[in-house]
């Protein structure tokens, strides 16, 4: 996997393995192999430009599957212009328990009582839920805003509806959500309290200003946005359709 540089502005990008490693570069400096069950969370700010490859200890003729999520998350209005950075967690700093016999780890933000180590800047959560036996998953009470479900395996069962995995549910109403989870099931869960603006959303480019989204544009295009160390690669900013 070669991912050359591309450019983000006003959102944080959450990318989190089940499988495989990706290495991560950026222009902050920032140097980090992803691993499963870890956690890299790159701040764009103000503009940030990034690669994603392959590990070069992997790049021997064989197959190494990566299966993995990366979730945006935008900025709220007063960090939109912040300085870019990029932390990254272990698998070990997460929080991790059992509620109601599924195990859960709590990748990002509050839930359940707990938080995750990881720093983010608006209320949110992300947690990485696992089932091995059926049963029914009930958060009401437990996590904070909209709430979305993305079936990374094994199956749910919504209104009679079965949900299977690749699909993501999106909660009718914020702060409850109740599924039947079949055996051997695992859940992506994330959300979080909605922004009073609204957001732009152009390529790689997030803001609650459209005029800051045409000013990354012309300066992606002029190749005048801060380069990864060493990386002379570039992708062209794509044509509007």
């Amino acid at each position: 996997m070669d991912v050359d540089q591309h450019p983000h502005i006003g959102l944080s990008t959450l990318t989190y393995l089940l499988s495989g490693e990706v290495e991560h570069h950026d222009s902050t400096g920032a140097s980090q192999l992803i691993t499963p069950g870890s956690v890299g969370f790159m701040t764009a700010g103000y503009g940030v430009t990034h690669t994603e490859r392959t590990p070069m200890h992997q790049r021997d003729g064989n197959t190494y599957p990566v299966h993995g999520y990366q979730v945006w998350v935008a900025l709220p209005k007063d960090k939109e212009e912040m300085a870019p950075n990029f932390v990254f967690l272990p698998k070990e700093q997460l929080p991790q328990w059992e509620e109601d016999g599924i195990s859960i780890t709590l990748v990002a933000g509050e839930g359940y009582g707990r938080q995750s180590p990881l720093p983010v800047y608006s209320p949110l959560f992300m947690l990485d839920a696992f089932a091995a036996d059926a049963g029914t998953l009930d958060i009401k009470g437990q996590l904070k805003g909209e709430i979305a479900l993305v079936v990374v395996e094994g199956g749910v069962q919504v209104e009679e509806e079965e949900v299977a995995p690749g699909q993501m549910l999106i909660a009718k109403t914020e702060d409850e959500c109740c599924v039947d989870i079949q055996a051997g099931t695992r859940l992506l869960i994330f959300g979080g309290q909605v922004f009073p603006e609204e957001r732009f959303l152009y390529w790689n480019f997030v803001s609650s200003d459209p005029e800051k989204i045409e000013q990354a544009k012309a300066d992606w295009a002029a190749r005048e946005f801060p380069k990864v160390p060493g990386d002379d690669t570039y992708i062209p900013l794509p044509p509007k359709r």
